[in-house]
């Protein structure tokens, strides 16, 4: 999942020592993180870490008391009608003229965008058909479930075609059917090229879902950077599972008698097949691998332990704020 990019790539979201205070109370210190075009950036942190002042920021909402943001190199302060036509943003919570239908809402903010009559049609059908919701064209706002709804919002942040999506907890209050329907629209879409910059607590969804991800507790990033680096962050000792087929009963034994194994034993969720091995910190991996094979035992996974999200989420945001 990991990406690599050009060198000189403009980044689509640049934020350099974003600091903001609210009557006294620092919300935002010298935040600093950046998000490359054409990936899905998760942006977590628990309430009140300043997630959302950060968007607004983003948005050119609100004027930070300092910092500097770019997006696709356009400065939020000096340039922000430029960024304004590049950026979607669909708030937490939204309101929505409930007595209107589907199609004349869409039709409304089109218009607003300055779509002319003309293609405002066949634009709103596109995004109906994108976010499923072809069938809902005629349907009044006020008939549809919460899950429906936040359908409608994505598709009215799609409307003028912007190259940035900024999402601020997009699946909050929707049913599991529906959050993995919309995980799975967001990867279409960042599969057509759009940047996707989300804010949300589900977790175990953003591990699957995110090219990369900045943790922010308490007005400070404790991470920015690619998911593997995140979720590949251990301790000194390298970790390793092993999964085999009918493993003799003395596997365990045979285990660490190989070396560079320095700690072998059955995890208890295992049914008996599964190991969790502790290599010694100068072992090629690869050559235990072929030590195993050499045994005879019968391999079907070898891999390196990654963290959870949510143990990296906890491991971070409990820590002291740096001083």
């Amino acid at each position: 999942m990991q990406q690599t990019y050009d060198a000189n790539t403009v980044p689509a979201i640049s934020v350099s020592e974003l600091t903001h205070s609210f009557k006294g109370h620092q919300a935002l210190n010298q935040v600093s993180f950046a998000v490359m075009p054409q990936t899905l950036h998760g942006f977590v942190g628990p309430n009140g870490a300043g997630k959302t002042t950060t968007l607004k920021a983003i948005c050119t909402l609100l004027k930070p008391n300092w910092g500097e943001i770019q997006v696709f190199g356009h400065s939020v302060r000096s340039e922000s009608i430029t960024v304004r036509e590049k950026i979607g943003f669909m708030p937490d919570h939204f309101s929505m003229y409930r007595q209107m239908t589907v199609f004349e809402y869409l039709d409304f903010f089109a218009a607003a965008y300055g779509l002319q009559l003309a293609q405002r049609d066949q634009v709103i059908n596109d995004v109906l058909t994108l976010t499923d919701m072809d069938g809902r064209r005629d349907d009044l706002l006020s008939g549809l479930s919460r899950g429906m709804q936040q359908r409608v919002s994505l598709a009215r942040v799609l409307v003028h075609d912007p190259d940035l999506l900024l999402l601020d907890e997009p699946a909050s209050g929707l049913d599991p059917r529906a959050r993995i329907e919309l995980m799975e629209i967001l990867r279409e879409l960042r599969r057509m090229g759009k940047t996707i910059f989300i804010s949300s607590h589900i977790l175990t969804e953003l591990a699957e879902l995110c090219d990369s991800v900045t943790i922010i507790d308490r007005g400070h990033v404790r991470f920015s950077g690619p998911m593997d680096a995140l979720l590949d962050v251990d301790d000194d000792t390298p970790r390793f599972s092993l999964k085999l087929n009918q493993p003799p009963e003395n596997a365990i034994e045979l285990l660490l008698g190989l070396d560079g194994i320095i700690a072998a034993d059955v995890p208890e969720y295992s049914s008996g097949n599964e190991f969790d091995l502790e290599l010694d910190a100068a072992t090629d991996s690869n050559i235990v691998l072929s030590s195993i094979i050499g045994l005879g035992l019968p391999i079907i996974s070898f891999s390196r332990r990654r963290k959870q999200l949510n143990q990296a989420f906890m491991d971070l945001t409990t820590r002291g704020v740096p001083t």
